[in-house]
């Protein structure tokens, strides 16, 4: 890039994001959000400047990279973490697996009822039977007996995520699997940069998981990717993002397996170009390079990120202890190092107050607050209404609590120790009014 537009670039920036000063009450505590400098403009306009702006150099890197940081072999990107979750139950009904393996209509796949709406609806979209079953009040993650206890004749795969970065017993559960013959796909879109045992999140499933929409720990703007150790999965999973395609070649690029013209697949009749052989019911997911440069300048600040998420998480933690006699505080395994996505809080039921209250004391100051997704999904409109078949298994309590009395405050990098400060403050002021 050309010094003078770099310069000009980082001008720009710094005139049009400068730092505003906090103001308690007045100024907004985000739960969630994006954090970027001028490299970010830089690199988007990089790509711009390449006048190619679909996938491409720019998309192909970050793909390498990431999969490098997460630990598997290789990552597709696509538009969002929601089209992730698609592809990755979408890849696993597909007819080039074996037909032990491949899942098909009416078989089951294991997941929590207290969660995202899009780690369950690829399930139903490619009819298949979600199996619900509870999660544990402080982590909430559903625990290793209870998936194990939801497994029958039909189960055929396992779908959960690491609840706002908290990881579930993975590394237990992906030996499970393994012995029970099960897929086990991550939805890590919450949880980039975590680690069970030492190792990533994202890396135990047979697939897993991101999302870069700006809540999350990079952004893309919107974006996602899906990430696999098996070349075949890896295969399908760009098939279908790709329209569908039987042809391997990346975007732009003709006949790199040197056989474009000698292919005879369906009906078709021989020699029909392979870039128009479609091999599975497909779409077009993918990002352009200019988010994927955006997600490049990101991936480079993640580490910076995590420590900054730890901080604030921790900051949080040792500030609530004081306040046990009204909340769960959250909880995580031994083995778990979460990257955190937020701080969970479960009000306890021996509070005067109800969490409507809280909560609207909370957006009267200005500070952003969350539920935990959609609480019980079972009870969400759209599953009443089209009649959603489903299991259950246990008697979701649990979720029924979390749907009722749980929500959530920001731990995102750009929250700052004045605005921390600012929300221990209205806590304790809250609570005042029911010593």
């Amino acid at each position: 890039m050309d010094d003078n537009l770099r310069e000009n670039l980082i001008k720009a920036y710094q005139e049009k994001f400068k730092v505003k000063e906090f103001v308690g009450g007045e100024s907004v505590v985000p739960v969630s959000g994006k954090i970027f400098d001028e490299q970010e403009i830089i690199k988007m306009t990089e790509a711009v400047m390449d006048g190619w702006w679909t996938e491409g150099r720019f998309a192909k890197e970050f793909e390498e990279k990431l999969a490098e940081l997460v630990g598997v072999k290789f990552c597709a990107t696509v538009n969002s973490g929601s089209s992730a979750n698609l592809l990755a139950i979408t890849a696993l009904t597909s007819i080039k697996l074996s037909e032990e393996k491949r899942l098909k209509r009416g078989d089951e796949v294991i997941s929590v009822s207290a969660g995202f709406p899009t780690t369950i609806n690829p399930i139903i979209q490619n009819g298949l039977v979600p199996v619900l079953i509870d999660v544990e009040l402080g982590t909430y993650n559903a625990n290793l007996d209870s998936i194990k206890n939801a497994v029958s004749e039909k189960t055929k795969a396992i779908f959960i995520a690491h609840t706002l970065g908290n990881p579930f017993e993975v590394g237990e559960l992906k030996n499970y699997c393994d012995e029970r013959g099960l897929w086990l796909i991550e939805d890590n879109c919450d949880a980039l940069g975590s680690k069970y045992n030492g190792q990533m999140t994202g890396s135990f499933g047979h697939i897993s998981t991101c999302s870069f929409y700006p809540a999350h720990h990079i952004t893309m703007g919107e974006g996602g990717a899906v990430l696999t150790d098996d070349p075949l999965l890896n295969k399908i999973i760009r098939s279908l993002r790709d329209w569908g395609r039987d042809c391997v070649c990346p975007t732009g690029k003709d006949n790199v397996c040197g056989n474009r013209f000698n292919w005879q697949l369906g009906d078709l009749p021989k020699g029909y170009d392979h870039k128009y052989i479609y091999g599975e019911i497909g779409y077009n997911l993918k990002i352009t390079d200019i988010q994927a440069a955006l997600g490049l300048a990101q991936l480079d600040k993640l580490p910076e990120f995590i420590i900054k998420r730890k901080e604030n998480f921790s900051f949080l933690y040792e500030a609530f202890k004081k306040f046990e006699q009204y909340f769960i505080l959250p909880q995580w395994s031994d083995k778990a190092d979460p990257s955190w996505f937020g701080f969970l809080l479960t009000l306890k039921p021996s509070v005067k107050f109800s969490r409507e209250d809280l909560l609207k004391y909370l957006n009267d100051k200005k500070i952003g607050t969350r539920l935990l997704f959609a609480g019980n999904i079972i009870k969400q409109p759209y599953f009443i209404d089209y009649k959603i078949e489903h299991r259950i298994v246990g008697d979701m309590k649990n979720a029924d609590e979390i749907m009722n009395n749980t929500f959530w405050i920001g731990v995102y990098p750009g929250l700052t120790k004045e605005m921390l400060d600012f929300v221990i403050k209205s806590f304790d002021e809250f609570f005042k009014k029911y010593e």
